[in-house]
């Protein structure tokens, strides 16, 4: 909204004559002037104090039944978000007409107060007078809003009789109303009879299909639109937005070319862009696509900011995190709900508790997920005792717990091994907060048990779930199962394993681990022929590190860095200087991947390593921030400790599972992970 100054600021001629008419008790000396500039005054778009002042001046002038002047003061006041000061403008009026009704009708639907439009409506037809092509297009949209899906089919039939189902307004009304209330043969009906169309017609097509789940509909009608040489626009792109989640490599570059051959592109369509690869789990596009903003010059808003921020949490590209949180402030874009729990959350994920903790502090307003991604941040870097403490504020605050609140804090005990306090809260979760556990919960536990070395009561409680395990669960289980060699519940959680989920690799390589801890080599070999059958290859393990704005990629064994030569160099020294202080290397991580025959050799080039030894020669004094797609192995854990007292350099590690803080050869885990 553009702000004016105060009226007698912007306005000198007025106020002086103002200042005359009070000197004087007779009538203004110059009305057409004095209406000239009130009406100047209401057409600028003037903040609501503004706007009362002129106000005051036209109840004062005796201007207050002028048609000209209420118009404008209903827009002007629409405008601020006071519909209701509105319609006392409205109510003052003695002679009105349609115009008077439309934009008494536009002000409520502007501002989403519905039923108020539909209300206005009623009286209008109530006192005799007819609607036009003005009226039916906000009418409409006030029954899609508001799902009256009665009165907008009556409105059908009313405007049909009277011919204005051809208006273009009127037929995009429409579409969006049966897209709407799901139904879209007469959605698509109304589209194709139109004479003339525009993209608002087509937008409103494609979103109809999207809110009723028809997502390849939606598509192709966005293909074909391009057929007939209707060019997609952001609010294509927007309408979209539900249908590419989740979705195809395919479908994603649909919407990347869309994108990319927008006449204009506004902030809208960057911001639907951005969005696109968060859902679709793709962050380092999303990275790019920000940079890519700032060299075009495109200022981000609050959307913006907290789409991009879950992408640097993921990458651990704290940098770029911290640059847009400056940009926050400096923009003084908060005090914003979901962008501060973005900043949270980036924080949190980028292993920085004590800056999360600082926005977490300075919120004015607090949601539950708020509360609970700093809860969960505290369980993920093994702070449970911190996560209980939370948790228990969060309660004395007022604030009720939900399903994810609890999810968090079982699995903040779980990795901090607090069987009691785990137990405790699932209770309290049942009895207290009458919340049903979900399957999320139950493999919580399981994993709380199996950690804590209680194997046998966890498969006891998996027998006693009142669901059907999901590979969650008995993953955790098996999980539990190699750590202290259980290899009889073990065989059994594999086999559960299999059927769920025959095609991912990991549970293939934790069944391998178990018959090799055990020795059974034979077993061992047809894991791995089963493997070679089903053509399941392991999940390569890629480490990210960020420098200077952009995220380095390593997998194991990578030659294909600009700086692979000083790196290896480097990292020969490193393991050199391991073995002096009684490195050996843990042959036993490396049974996962049973094509190697070389494990020591292996092990040396795993992706965290060569991340660290690349971060290593590229910085000084801050600390290393690694993300890894996998769990860290045990032997890259004991490494990583020799080097983060060698080097003297705190490193942090986020693997899928948890943070890992490396200083002084010590890790914040405890060794218990």
């Amino acid at each position: 909204m553009n702000l004016i100054p105060p009226l007698t600021q912007q306005f000198p001629k007025l106020q002086a004559l103002v200042s005359s008419i009070r000197k004087s008790s007779g009538s203004p000396q110059n009305p057409v002037i004095v209406l000239e500039l009130l009406g100047k005054a209401l057409d600028q778009n003037p903040d609501i104090k503004t706007l009362k002042n002129v106000h005051s001046k036209v109840f004062n002038l005796s201007f207050h039944e002028n048609p000209s002047l209420g118009i404008k003061l209903m827009r002007a006041y629409a405008a601020c978000g006071e519909p209701g000061l509105a319609r006392k403008v409205f109510d003052g009026i003695p002679e009105r007409n349609v115009i008077f009704y439309n934009v008494m009708i536009r002000s409520y639907v502007n501002n989403h107060w519905y039923n108020d439009a539909l209300l206005v409506f009623r009286d209008m037809v109530g006192d005799g007078f007819s609607p036009d092509n003005y009226t039916y297009p906000c009418v409409l949209k006030a029954c899609s809003c508001s799902d009256n899906a009665r009165i907008g089919f009556q409105l059908h039939g009313a405007v049909f009789k009277v011919g204005f189902d051809l208006n273009l307004f009127v037929g995009n009304g429409l579409i969006a109303l049966y897209g709407k209330c799901g139904c879209l043969l007469e959605a698509r009906r109304v589209l194709d009879e139109m004479p003339s169309r525009d993209v608002v017609s087509w937008n409103s097509m494609v979103a109809g299909y999207v809110q009723n789940m028809r997502f390849d509909d939606a598509l192709e009608i966005c293909r074909e639109m391009e057929c007939l040489r209707q060019k997609p626009d952001a609010g294509t792109m927007a309408s979209l937005l539900p249908a590419v989640t989740d979705t195809s490599s395919e479908n994603i570059s649909y919407v990347e070319q869309m994108f990319v051959n927008l006449e204009k592109k506004n902030l809208v369509s960057w911001n639907v862009m951005l969005t696109v690869y968060m859902k679709n789990s793709m962050p380092e596009k999303a990275v790019d696509l920000y940079l890519q903003m700032e060299k075009c010059e495109v200022e981000p808003d609050a959307i913006t900011c907290a789409s991009v921020l879950p992408a640097c949490g993921d990458l651990s590209a704290l940098l770029l995190g911290r640059r847009i949180h400056e940009y926050v402030e400096r923009k003084k874009l908060c005090p914003n709900l979901l962008l501060e729990n973005s900043l949270i959350d980036m924080y949190a994920r980028c292993g920085c508790l004590e800056d999360a903790k600082r926005v977490f502090d300075r919120m004015k307003f607090r949601d539950v997920a708020s509360w609970t991604s700093l809860i969960s941040a505290y369980g993920m870097t093994g702070q449970g005792y911190n996560a209980v403490a939370l948790f228990t504020e969060m309660l004395n605050s007022g604030q009720s717990p939900d399903f994810i609140a609890f999810v968090a804090i079982l699995s903040a005990c779980s990795h901090s091994g607090l069987y009691n306090e785990g137990k405790f809260y699932f209770k309290q979760m049942t009895d207290d907060y009458r919340i049903t556990p979900r399957i999320e919960h139950f493999a919580c536990l399981v994993d709380l048990l199996g950690r804590s070395g209680r194997v046998d009561e966890a498969y006891n409680f998996i027998k006693q779930m009142p669901m059907k395990p999901n590979e969650r669960v008995w993953g955790a289980l098996l999980s539990s199962c190699r750590v202290y060699s259980k290899m009889d519940i073990g065989l059994i959680a594999a086999d559960e394993l299999l059927q769920l989920a025959p095609e991912q690799s990991g549970y293939y390589v934790l069944l391998s681990n178990i018959y090799a801890k055990a020795g059974r080599w034979t077993e061992v070999t047809a894991i791995r022929s089963l493997m070679k059958r089903r053509k399941i290859r392991k999940m390569p393990g890629i480490s990210n590190v960020e420098l200077n704005n952009q995220v380095h990629t390593f997998l194991a064994g990578d030659m294909s860095h600009p700086q692979s030569k000083e790196i290896y160099e480097e990292l020969s020294v490193l393991v050199g200087k391991m073995k002096e202080l009684g490195y050996v290397p843990e042959t036993d991580s490396a049974l996962h991947d049973v094509e190697e025959e070389d494990k020591e050799c292996h092990l040396a080039v795993h992706s965290e390593k060569l991340a660290i030894v690349f971060a290593i020669l590229n910085t000084r004094e801050f600390p290393i921030r690694i993300t890894k797609n996998l769990r860290v192995c045990g032997d890259c854990h004991i490494a990583i400790k020799l080097i983060s007292k060698i080097v003297q350099r705190e490193i942090v590690v986020r693997d899928t599972n948890r943070f890992h803080h490396f200083k002084d050869g010590i890790c914040s885990c405890c060794d218990y992970w």
